[in-house]
């Protein structure tokens, strides 16, 4: 099974990119889409009701804000849409697929920055990743659990270009890291970092000025994170920074499921 996460940045716009074409070359089981930035009704059924393809989108109040949305070859036995925390899931950024084997939950997770660039909103980021954590430890309970996701987090040094000239701003803040730390000592695996462990230089999101793609001076923001028994069936993880379409490029896991 391929399970891919893409933040897409507006999905409109990344269907004017190639989307489909991506879609339907990249060979996935299951596609977890963030920033989708649509309600479901302006997206139109060519890019909802897809030949070969079973969709479900949960979208912010806010207009062309956020969003999630899966693509899924299989139909899921259950979605859940949110959180359940009210306050986090105006901004429509979780949802999650059940099936029969594995849950995949896929969230997109807030910027920490604020806009005043001040990380005002570190404190609502951080009481969503507690929120999706508490889901994540429920459901592994039951079986295999995948977590897909743009975190806003590089948790390393290796997991981002200039890590000195970044310790004090969000996405690489020490309160930010060390939930992922926590995750990884509570037996979650990072399932990129698990197959590649020491390799630098992969990254999943470059601003839009300064050449940033072309020079490869970025942040490995977007993981899978695998419960143990779901990483124990991971066969490959990989990240495909050539598939055009946005500023961030899709990350995914072979399976064996």
């Amino acid at each position: 099974m391929r399970i891919i996460s893409w933040n897409v940045n507006g999905l409109r716009a990344c269907f004017k990119k190639g989307f489909l074409t991506i879609l339907n070359n990249i060979d996935a089981d299951i596609v977890g889409i963030k920033d989708v930035r649509a309600f479901a009704h302006q997206l139109g059924p060519e890019k909802r009701q897809l030949d070969g393809w079973h969709t479900a989108f949960f979208s912010a109040e806010r207009p062309g804000y956020s969003g999630v949305a899966f693509y899924s070859r299989q139909k899921p036995d259950r979605i859940e849409y949110g959180t359940g925390d009210p306050e986090l899931d105006v901004e429509g950024r979780c949802i999650s697929a059940h099936f029969s084997r594995l849950s995949v939950i896929n969230a997109y997770f807030p910027k920490g920055s604020g806009t005043q660039w001040d990380n005002s909103r570190a404190p609502y980021k951080l009481a969503f990743y507690e929120t999706v954590y508490k889901r994540m430890q429920a459901l592994r309970k039951c079986g295999p659990v995948y977590v897909m996701g743009d975190f806003n987090t590089a948790h390393q040094e290796i997991d981002l270009a200039r890590p000195k000239t970044n310790h004090k701003n969000s996405g690489f803040l020490p309160e930010e890291r060390a939930v992922l730390d926590q995750w990884c000592a509570d037996g979650w695996r990072d399932t990129f970092r698990e197959l590649h462990p020491n390799e630098a230089g992969h990254y999943s999101w470059w601003r839009q000025w300064g050449d940033a793609r072309q020079n490869n001076v970025s942040w490995r923001i977007d993981y899978i994170f695998a419960s143990p028994s779901a990483q124990k069936k991971v066969a490959l993880a990989y990240i495909l920074p050539n598939v055009p379409g946005s500023d961030h490029c899709p990350v995914g896991i072979d399976a064996d499921l």
